[in-house]
């Protein structure tokens, strides 16, 4: 098993960490499509599509010809939605991490390298939610290297931003992942998370069924109720 450290953040670890997420975010759209394909929603769709085009044309084979067509549509919409998630994270906080993450108040981002190269990266910050600020801290843009998953990376980078947050007073640490991220969401709920709602991450991934889920773990110690 190949050793590696955590540590924060640095300017020279700009573009790594940029490509970094970027490779981890669209290595699930795959996953993605397959999910699409085996929902409700998109079977009954495909199965009245096929109906009618039958019915209308008279042939079985030009029904299967529009389903087909319709399950290629739909790659490229999910690749849309995921990468245009990638895009809008690259243009913003990943735009300029040291001001985003570093200076930033109750804010870090740490990498975890191995051999010279950053091959793991986590970061926390202030909620977007207004009800889950001054109580809790949000985990964020989390992601390893295909090659180091399953080496305890991620529960070593998990373990930092609990630390970060119980360290500062937070009552809790919230974060969000897609419905298709199965292993991370296994890891959030062994250091504690609990899945607390269901969002949507766009008008076009709600309709291609693409879910977000929430998950909240409560600190011992800290304030778990709003100031009043």
């Amino acid at each position: 098993m190949a050793s590696f450290r955590i540590r924060q953040y640095r300017d020279q670890d700009y573009e790594a960490v940029r490509s970094l997420f970027a490779r981890g975010l669209l290595e699930h759209v795959p996953a993605t499509y397959r999910f699409l394909l085996r929902t409700a929603r998109a079977q009954l769709v495909l199965l009245v599509l096929f109906a009618a085009v039958r019915a209308a044309a008279g042939s079985w084979l030009l029904g299967l010809a529009a389903v087909a067509l319709a399950m290629a549509v739909a790659w490229p919409m999910v690749h849309s939605v995921c990468l245009t998630y990638v895009q809008n994270a690259l243009n913003t906080d990943l735009c300029d991490i040291e001001s985003s993450y570093m200076r930033a108040p109750d804010s870090c981002f740490w990498v975890a390298e191995a051999g010279g190269a950053v091959v793991g990266m986590v970061a926390v910050a202030p909620p977007q939610n207004p009800a889950d600020r001054g109580v809790a801290l949000e985990l964020l843009r989390m992601s390893v290297s295909k090659d180091f998953r399953g080496r305890g990376v991620s529960r070593a980078l998990c373990g930092e931003v609990l630390r970060f947050a119980r360290a500062r007073g937070y009552g809790a640490v919230v974060l969000s992942t897609s419905m298709v991220q199965v292993v991370a969401q296994r890891l959030y709920e062994s250091h504690g998370f609990r899945k607390v709602g269901i969002t949507g991450l766009s008008p076009l991934g709600d309709l291609l069924c693409i879910q977000i889920f929430r998950y909240r773990c409560d600190l011992p110690g800290g304030t778990a109720d709003p100031p009043r």
